[in-house]
């Protein structure tokens, strides 16, 4: 099992910046594949950006020149800059780590955090 635990959300006025932290921990090397995720009330939970082992680095439309997704393998931990925001960005944000070798096909997901951006 890979047990996932976010980090950094709070209150931020457009235009501030913030650092999101999802330290992994437990059956770590079976993930591949690690990524954002973010969900308002009432809406579907959305990709936000997702970084494979190797290969190309996915950010939606919307935070594209804004977010940097980031892994650090040796200390399992994955982060999202964000700079740059927006009261749009108001959501809670999810980290998810997933991997052919794991346990659980459909992945792991953290808690979340709450990021709020003020106009």
């Amino acid at each position: 099992q890979v047990q996932l635990v976010e980090s950094g959300g709070g209150l931020v006025q457009a235009g501030g910046s913030l650092r999101l932290s999802c330290a992994a921990s437990g059956d770590t090397a079976c993930i591949s594949t690690m990524g954002w995720y973010r969900q308002v009330p009432g809406k579907e939970r959305e990709l936000v950006a997702r970084i494979p082992s190797s290969g190309n680095i996915y950010y939606t439309d919307s935070v594209k020149g804004r977010f940097t997704i980031s892994r650090d393998k040796p200390k399992n931990t994955l982060y999202l800059q964000m700079n740059s925001l927006k009261p749009e960005d108001t959501a809670v944000y999810y980290c998810k780590a997933a991997g052919a070798l794991c346990v659980k096909d459909e992945g792991y997901w953290g808690q979340g955090t709450q990021v709020t951006v003020s106009s």
